[in-house]
């Protein structure tokens, strides 16, 4: 089966090994996936504080082209895009005026066929987590990762559909504990990290990462597990920062899921681009015989 692939920005950017590494395990998995041609940015966070037209015209414009295209559904991996794709989706299908006035501003139809999924969704729901394990080809035994979603990824609950849980989901502990690793409660999963708000309140971001980064050395984390690019920066950039400020030096590493996923299937470390991670994870792998 195809799945329609939505990169965003980041993905060709700051996170490109998330790319890498997303699409070496769903060709392992025999998922195939075909990127959205001539996407754009999908707003992200700020956006919405701009325009709510504008908000919503952003991914609109890339559901309209997914379905151009002849996709039944669209992929992101990044919490934010997942996020405005699928409000932008569930709007246009509650809001038939807002749709019109939508599709007017964009210059294209959207008919409301599309699936608009999450990477979660995908290893999850569509493939499954039993058939995970069938594809372990190293599991990661004695590794304790914790799940850090964020606060996109899972609200608004009414709109954002990927745990039933919306404040403790655990769909990625599942596919964590399927690869063989433990997951410990995090407190923290589901709070923010402050998001783009590093760019004008870098000391907000330093606060609630701080605090994100110490719960997860309270539940005696090895490494924190992410999905999504800007977590993923806040988490992993910041630390020698938050050291400086907090005067604590976590050097914790920051994976992606689908790292994660690639290193229990027998990928490289390299070849997964985890060497370009700022809080390197090397050592932390060798102990636990992974690489």
């Amino acid at each position: 089966m195809v799945y329609g692939y939505y990169p965003g920005c980041s993905s060709h950017g700051t996170a490109k090994e998330y790319d890498i590494s997303t699409k070496k395990v769903c060709e392992r998995l025999g998922l195939k996936l075909e990127e959205v041609r001539d996407w754009n940015c999908c707003g992200a966070s700020p956006a919405h504080v701009t325009s709510e037209e504008l908000a919503l015209a952003l991914p609109f414009r890339n559901l309209a082209l997914a379905e151009k295209q002849g996709l039944d559904s669209i992929m992101s991996t990044c919490s934010a895009c997942y996020n405005r794709l699928k409000v932008a989706h569930e709007t246009m299908k509650k809001a038939p005026e807002i749709l019109n006035r939508i599709s007017e501003i964009v210059g294209e139809p959207y008919n409301k066929t599309l699936k608009v999924i999450h990477f979660l969704d995908l290893i999850s729901k569509e493939f499954g987590v039993e058939k995970i394990k069938e594809n372990v080809m190293k599991p990661l035994t004695g590794l304790k990762a914790v799940s850090y979603y964020g606060c996109l990824l899972t609200r608004p609950p009414e709109l954002v559909t990927i745990d039933p849980d919306a404040e403790n989901p655990t769909i990625m502990e599942e596919i964590i504990e399927a690869l063989g690793a433990e997951s410990p409660y995090c407190s923290h999963k589901t709070e923010c990290c402050g998001a783009s708000f590093a760019l004008d309140r870098t000391d907000i971001v330093l606060r609630l990462s701080n605090e994100i980064l110490k719960a997860a050395r309270f539940a005696d984390a090895d490494c924190i597990v992410v999905a999504c690019p800007l977590c993923f920066a806040n988490l992993d950039m910041r630390q020698s920062q938050i050291a400086s400020k907090y005067g604590v030096n976590y050097s914790l590493p920051v994976l992606f899921i689908s790292e994660l996923m690639g290193i229990a299937m027998g990928m490289g470390y390299k070849e997964l681009g985890i060497d370009k991670h700022i809080v390197s994870a090397k050592n932390l792998l060798k102990e636990k015989d992974l690489i």
